[in-house]
């Protein structure tokens, strides 16, 4: 751990002052296009679909899940065991079955749009936060399965809820709030530990650094803030003061595995990476079409050396997927959609140079970010894909669409792909 702290900071004292530009970029993956069917195949493929939605084309889902009676906005994989858990525009939540859709429990109690949920770290429990404000738990009964499930307690306090996330070693939940606040809490008590205040806009993303220690979160207004969950004042914050850091308002944020380095992308379609220890902007890379927001962000480590800074890879309405080196800090790899990314997920080890992006035009793909090769096409969805989960150790993701169903899809590359 010692040697990768030093080597964070050799990058981030090299390339304090470096922005990145156009010239720098590396080799674009160009999208080639989807082959027609011939019409026996067409009817074939539809007919061994049986789970999906009725009058498509093309699906390759392995799973449907369609009791949703509107728009599927969120969707969460279980930390280890066969189950997703869906938020949507009925107002409703339900844990599922991946491998029949079977519905385990139904997540009642909002008044409004599901539009946030998240799985404990161990699993026990399931939060949901919706457009009313509210944020449900429910928790796990017994210990011989996963298929009976309790109402725990209810929580108050943000004005529309941003995001969920939980601590990753403790039962402590984060909810941003579009009052420009966020709320932590103690479960399964339900106690108020902190509110922060700090921001001036809608909390659009944030979360806790992978060793717990400190929350990184952004806002609409173009602030980036790390907290001290201990403390409700802010122990760095970044704006657009700094012209540096003039983004238009921040979209999407993730923080490296080391928890040293965070990644933030701007609705002006700017991505700047941020030093976590000395809470100062040291590249800001320039890659995406200028005036698009970058709605996905993530880091991985392609090259599974576990050591170094890794890769950040961004993804914007611009339909591109940009994959950084940040040992260099320069633009290894583009891969391109056809429609805005609205999803950016990484496998799990022993495959972390798989990556899976979600699409507004409804497809997801599986991509290997070593050589920019597609590895799989997941077709089913007849509307954008609006959230996306990796399940069974990166195995299956699942999607939530904008047509009210959720699909479960295989990751791993076949023979003839």
């Amino acid at each position: 751990m010692a040697e990768q702290h030093h080597e964070d900071i050799e990058i981030e004292e090299d390339t304090r002052e470096q922005f990145i530009t156009h010239d720098d970029i590396g080799t674009e993956v160009p999208d080639d296009g989807d082959h027609p069917m011939d019409e026996d195949e067409d009817q074939e493929d539809a007919a061994d679909n049986t789970a999906g939605p009725s009058r498509i084309a093309e699906n390759n889902s392995v799973q449907g899940f369609q009791v949703h009676n509107g728009s599927v906005f969120c969707v969460a994989c279980h930390p280890t065991e066969p189950l997703a858990a869906t938020g949507g525009e009925d107002d409703l939540g339900y844990i599922w079955d991946i491998t029949d859709s079977e519905v385990i429990v139904k997540l009642t109690g909002h008044s409004d749009s599901v539009t946030c949920i998240a799985w404990s770290s161990d699993g026990e429990m399931v939060s949901t936060g919706g457009m009313d404000g509210k944020v449900r738990l429910w928790r796990r009964v017994g210990r011989e399965n996963y298929r009976t499930w309790e109402f725990l307690t209810e929580l108050q306090g943000p004005d529309e809820v941003m995001f969920l996330r939980w601590h990753p070693k403790g039962n402590v939940l984060l909810a941003g709030s579009n009052d420009s606040t966020l709320w932590l809490w103690q479960l399964p008590s339900g106690n108020t530990m902190q509110v922060f205040a700090g921001h001036t806009g809608a909390v659009n993303c944030g979360d806790f650094t992978p060793d717990g220690k400190k929350i990184a979160s952004a806002c609409g207004d173009n602030t980036f803030i790390i907290w001290d969950p201990r403390s409700s004042t802010p122990s760095v914050k970044l704006s657009s003061e700094d012209q540096r850091f003039d983004l238009d308002g921040i979209t999407s944020l993730a923080v490296n595995s080391s928890s040293t380095l965070a990644v933030v992308g701007g609705a002006n379609g700017g991505v700047r990476i941020i030093s976590l220890s000395k809470g100062e902007v040291v590249a800001a890379l320039a890659g995406h079409k200028e005036g698009e927001s970058i709605e996905a962000v993530a880091f991985a480590d392609i090259l599974g050396t576990g050591s170094g800074p890794g890769f950040a890879l961004t993804g914007g309405t611009d339909g591109k997927i940009c994959i950084w080196d940040l040992s260099t800090m320069k633009l290894r790899t583009t891969l391109v959609h056809q429609d805005a990314i609205t999803n950016l997920l990484v496998h799990p080890s022993p495959k972390p140079y798989l990556v899976v992006s979600g699409c507004a035009d409804g497809s997801l793909r599986t991509w290997d970010a070593r050589t920019g090769a597609r590895v799989r096409e997941h077709k089913g969805h007849q509307a954008p894909v609006l959230s996306a989960s990796l399940g069974l150790h990166g195995s299956v993701v699942v999607s939530a669409g904008d047509d009210n169903t959720a699909l479960v899809f295989t990751t791993e590359p076949t023979d003839d792909e």
